[in-house]
């Protein structure tokens, strides 16, 4: 049904956004013109909105199963706009609002797709804003609306149930996925700044990502109703118990455990991602890809989470809006299909854009350096050994969740350390001799070690650094490895695996390695008062395994 009498806060904010976009429609229209005029194709979400115009905008509440109603914006094509069937049928988009955003969120997309020829109806998740239920984060429930929406627009606008995709950021990028593997009308899906593996997210490593969760909460607490079963699993995920209760919990809410359904389907996957994504790792999304069998594409750019996105909800030109535009276009309109390469990443740190067939081809050749007892890279070494304080901050950090990301997209700068001064009471540190013509670092390193502990439990947090001639570090990635009932005292083999990444160090430049025990983003299970002894054999030695181009 309608909404007849919207809340006035709501439509205040309504006419305001609508307003808006009679001037946005001018923006999105100049780089159109300025393409006609100089023969080249017009970038981002605004190349098509000229062409057309939006012939309704309208506000709805769609009633779910069990009686919850969730919030919705309507967008339909003026009436004989191009790309419609005989039957005057349109493309349908269904547009997930992002964690902590309500359907409003994605106005100025929704316009834009409209103008091109689709149907969009965006709504908000359950229990988020004015949508009713609770925060279900991808579940069960959250899944039945997805098709609860295609439904209820099918029967109420001008859709086509034969063109049917989605797309959506964050949350929305999550459901749009799971929506692939649960509801095969949909044709084509883009997920921007989404997830692959829910578990990954939370406890990759083994390791509980407290910060990243604890800005889930804080987003969430004044924009949602958190369910009883939502609280449980972060107070578990924080209190460090019952841990196979939460992966359970993150496991049913993870497209990856449904690839067989979404490759079953047949569904046009689209995946753009941030390399610095303080939530959902390139890692899990690029395994997620190589695991696709249908019309499948791969984006990865400098960045935090929605950090790469956030223009284009502002109406503005934008890569990876643009490239979800396009994906819709190719899968529903039938528009030619892109000829680069399925695999696009933008470098690090200059942005510079590789393409590639596929992610395996994303790195030619694995270099492995020996992790020495005074340096990395040279040498195989004896034995070695490196008693560390636990627990103890030893200057190297894995950044800021939401914030470090983004200052390596927009600054170019990522985060440092002054690697002469870290603290070699509570870090190992190993730096390899200038490298001449610097080195092209593509896709996920990997440590290995002996560990020796005080404690039966513990976390070593690795970092690689890019350490110019002044001895300052900036991070190329980093990764997490905890480990429990392990008796004391007694060695035993660690591997720890940082996150994907495409980097190159610049000629002249050093690698650093630095191992520690603490890091603000994670949950650590090193205890205070403890010691951690990294090391080396002659039988099984220290190394790092550098992917490289």
């Amino acid at each position: 049904m309608e909404r007849a009498h919207p809340r006035p806060g709501r439509r205040a904010a309504s006419a305001v956004l609508v307003a808006a976009l009679a001037l946005g429609g001018a923006a999105v229209a100049r780089p159109a013109a300025a393409a006609a005029a100089t023969g080249t194709p017009a970038s981002g979400p605004a190349a098509g909105p000229a062409a057309g115009a939006v012939g309704s905008f309208r506000l709805a509440d769609i009633p779910a199963n069990d009686g919850v109603v969730l919030k919705a914006d309507v967008f339909a094509p003026a009436p004989g706009s191009p790309g419609a069937d005989p039957r005057g049928r349109y493309p349908l988009v269904v547009q997930p609002a992002s964690w902590g955003q309500n359907d409003l969120e994605y106005v100025a997309q929704g316009h834009a797709l409209a103008a091109a020829g689709y149907v969009v109806v965006t709504y908000t998740v359950r229990g988020f804003w004015g949508s009713g239920g609770e925060v279900d984060v991808a579940g069960p429930k959250d899944v039945a609306d997805i098709s609860t929406v295609i439904d209820w627009a099918l029967a109420r606008t001008p859709a086509d149930p034969e063109r049917i995709g989605m797309v959506g950021l964050s949350l929305g990028g999550g459901l749009t996925l799971l929506g692939a593997a649960f509801d095969p009308r949909i044709k084509a899906v883009a997920s921007l700044s989404g997830w692959a593996d829910l578990t990954d997210s939370l406890y990759s490593g083994q390791t509980r990502h407290v910060q990243a969760a604890a800005v889930l909460a804080g987003i969430q607490a004044p924009t949602g109703r958190r369910s009883p079963e939502f609280s449980r699993v972060l107070d578990d995920l924080f209190a460090d118990r019952d841990l196979p209760e939460v992966v359970r919990w993150a496991d049913t809410r993870s497209p990856a455990r449904y690839l067989d359904r979404i490759n079953a389907n047949g569904t046009a996957v689209l995946l753009a991602n941030a390399w610095g994504d303080s939530f959902f790792n390139p890692g899990q999304v690029a395994a997620f890809y190589q695991r696709l069998t249908g019309p499948k594409r791969l984006e990865l750019r400098p960045g935090d989470h929605a950090s790469q996105e956030f223009t284009g909800l502002l109406g503005l030109s934008n890569a990876a809006w643009s490239s979800a535009r396009s994906w819709l276009d190719q899968y529903l309109k039938g528009a030619p299909g892109d000829s680069r390469p399925p695999v696009d990443l933008a470098v690090r740190p200059t942005g510079a854009h590789e393409a590639h067939p596929d992610w395996q081809a994303v790195s030619s050749r694995t270099e492995t350096l020996a992790l020495g007892a005074e340096d990395l890279g040279g040498p195989a070494a004896g034995d070695w050994r490196s008693t560390l304080r636990g627990n103890a901050a030893s200057g190297a950090s894995g950044g800021v969740a939401l914030l470090s990301g983004l200052a390596d997209q927009v600054l170019h700068r990522a985060p440092t350390a002054a690697v002469p001064l870290l603290d070699r009471s509570a870090a190992v540190v190993r730096q390899s001799p200038p490298r001449p013509q610097g080195l092209a670092v593509r896709g996920a390193a990997r440590v290995h070690t002996t560990v020796t502990a005080s404690a039966p439990q513990g976390t070593a947090v690795a970092y690689l650094y890019d350490v110019d001639a002044l001895g300052v570090g900036r991070l190329i990635s980093h990764g997490p490895q905890s480990w429990s009932d392990r008796t004391p005292g007694q060695p035993f083999p660690l591997d720890v695996t940082l996150f994907a990444t495409a980097y190159d160090l610049p000629a002249g430049h050093r690698l650093a390695l630095v191992l520690g025990t603490r890091d603000a983003l994670y949950g650590g299970r090193t205890p205070s008062g403890s010691t951690v002894t990294f090391g080396s054999t002659r039988a099984d030695p220290a190394v790092l395994d550098l992917p490289v181009r």
